[in-house]
């Protein structure tokens, strides 16, 4: 069974770009779905048996109508040829007043066939070419909801990512007992593990960041962790494998020495938990060349 998994897409980067004459776009919108096109045409041609995506799909919470047209025509391609796409949701694919919907919320509105998104703690049976495949999502939290159900008016911003980091870790160890022991099981999640080195996305950052520690997501269950939201490619930890795809493309000159692009995992259905997992290879795509000139 082979996996695609990738992250932080972040359509809607527009910093060092010019306007295309042809099309009145971003040339580094150009740059952001060509990368996005890369990953795509090779899903298809090596016959992936799913799509992981963890999280952020635009930089804004509101991304424009042309921003949204190209990610789900990309996705679209995906499902039209029988590859299961899950999309988890990112703290940039949030709305900033509550009682709006995702940027990614249309898909299920629209029940697209095989297109499944996590925008709360929760497993979904994927039926790939390769036989089924349970994935946990862990979609980032909207600490604005998460408030609202505890009485935080005299706790300080550190208490409170405490609390949130131990209900997180509580939902997911409940959420692991409903995992059958003879599918493979993945998580894809959009959250800050412990450990991780941190990049640009530290600029782009809506907010505070909460964490978890990599004891809540490395259950003997899974067979592997796919995270979302640090934008450099990065394995945390191993047994399971607990890994950053990193950002598809080059978001400023902070990551000018940084590959970008996607992982491919390769799981054994076939062998017992714990010993299902094959490989794990990064694959790079023809990012925007950043390049810082010393002068003296």
């Amino acid at each position: 069974m082979r996996l695609l998994h990738f992250a932080d897409l972040h359509i809607g980067v527009e910093n060092y770009s010019r306007t295309d004459p042809n099309t009145g776009l971003s040339s580094r919108l150009n740059d952001f779905l060509s990368a996005f096109d890369e990953l795509v045409d090779f899903a298809i041609e090596t016959r992936i048996d799913a799509v992981l995506f963890a999280g952020d799909a635009y930089k804004n919470r509101d991304p424009s109508q042309t921003h949204q047209r190209e990610f789900a025509k990309r996705i679209a391609k995906l499902a039209s040829t029988g590859i299961p796409v899950f999309l988890a949701v990112g703290n940039h694919d949030l709305p900033a007043i509550p009682g709006r919907a995702t940027a990614l919320e249309i898909y299920p509105t629209l029940n697209i066939p095989g297109v499944y998104v996590a925008d709360t703690i929760a497993t979904t049976t994927l039926h790939t070419p390769s036989g089924v495949l349970q994935v946990v999502g862990l979609p980032w939290v909207r600490r604005s909801s998460f408030l609202a159900r505890h009485n935080s008016r005299d706790m300080s911003l550190d208490d409170i990512n405490t609390l949130l980091r131990t209900r997180l870790t509580e939902s997911l160890t409940e959420e692991f007992k409903n995992l059958d022991p003879n599918i493979p099981a993945v998580l894809v999640g959009h959250v800050t593990v412990e450990g991780a080195t941190l990049g640009s996305e530290r600029s782009m950052m809506l907010g505070r960041d909460h964490y978890l520690f990599p004891s809540a997501v490395a259950n003997p269950l899974l067979d592997y962790v796919a995270l979302g939201h640090i934008h450099k490619h990065q394995i945390v930890s191993q047994s399971p494998s607990i890994v950053y795809s990193g950002s598809l493309q080059r978001v400023d000159f902070s990551e000018e020495a940084e590959e970008k692009g996607f992982c491919i995992i390769e799981l054994d259905p076939t062998s017992a938990p714990g010993k299902r997992f094959v490989s794990c290879e990064f694959k790079t795509v023809h990012a925007r060349t950043f390049l810082t000139i010393e002068c003296r």
